[in-house]
């Protein structure tokens, strides 16, 4: 029992568990001893002891019935830990949703409508001047330029490429052929002087040599 009399869902689901687990200690002996009374008929039936066979059998069947309502017991005892425990669930989560609903229901008191729209508006008049002053930001600046004046100043610039090209041409036209290589080689041979060899260099002694045979065929 809770506090003033109130019965506590935790505790309660607490000594029913505990009530299951004892129960489920007790079927699982009465179980062992079933296996036992077995092995003693088995016993008796090899020592032929009849009567002494039937009277474990006898016990066997009690402990039997024993264990079959500590099993129904156990399930009657489950049945009511889900319960609770779905209750328990339940009752937490419609705790939450009006904890939820409460906390939202404060909030709308402290936001009213009127608010929310005074708030909207001031966004809305922020983002048209931010836009108002991107746009103003991304317009050009005046181009003063006359666009007649472009053109004639184009046209001036193709009729100067013209005549350059026209004078290339008229200078390709008068140039001379170019030789063909062999022709070049032969020219080229041509243009070689050949050198002529030259009189070996004479001493003093032989230039005064031949001045004085000339001196003598004059006599």
């Amino acid at each position: 029992m809770g506090r003033g009399g109130k019965t506590d869902p935790l505790e309660t689901l607490a000594k029913l568990k505990e009530t299951t687990t004892t129960l489920q200690k007790r079927e699982e002996l009465l179980w062992k001893r079933v296996g036992e009374e077995v092995e003693k008929a088995k016993d008796f039936t090899r020592q032929k002891n009849k009567r002494a066979a039937l009277q474990c059998l006898k016990r066997k069947k009690m402990l039997e019935t024993q264990a079959d309502q500590l099993s129904n017991n156990i399930m009657r005892v489950q049945e009511q830990i889900d319960l609770l425990e779905s209750s328990s669930m339940a009752v937490t989560t419609v705790q939450a949703l009006k904890e939820g609903a409460d906390a939202m229901k404060a909030q709308m008191k402290e936001n009213k409508i009127e608010d929310v729209d005074k708030v909207m508006d001031e966004i809305n008049e922020h983002t048209d001047n931010m836009r108002s002053i991107q746009d103003a930001l991304g317009t050009p600046l005046s181009n003063s330029v006359d666009e007649d004046d472009l053109l004639a100043e184009l046209a001036e610039l193709e009729e100067m490429q013209e005549e350059e090209e026209a004078r290339e041409f008229d200078a390709q036209l008068l140039a001379p052929a170019v030789p063909t290589a062999k022709a070049g080689a032969r020219a080229a041979v041509k243009a070689v002087p050949v050198a002529l060899p030259m009189a070996p260099a004479r001493s003093a002694e032989e230039d005064e040599l031949a001045a004085l045979e000339a001196e003598m065929a004059l006599a």
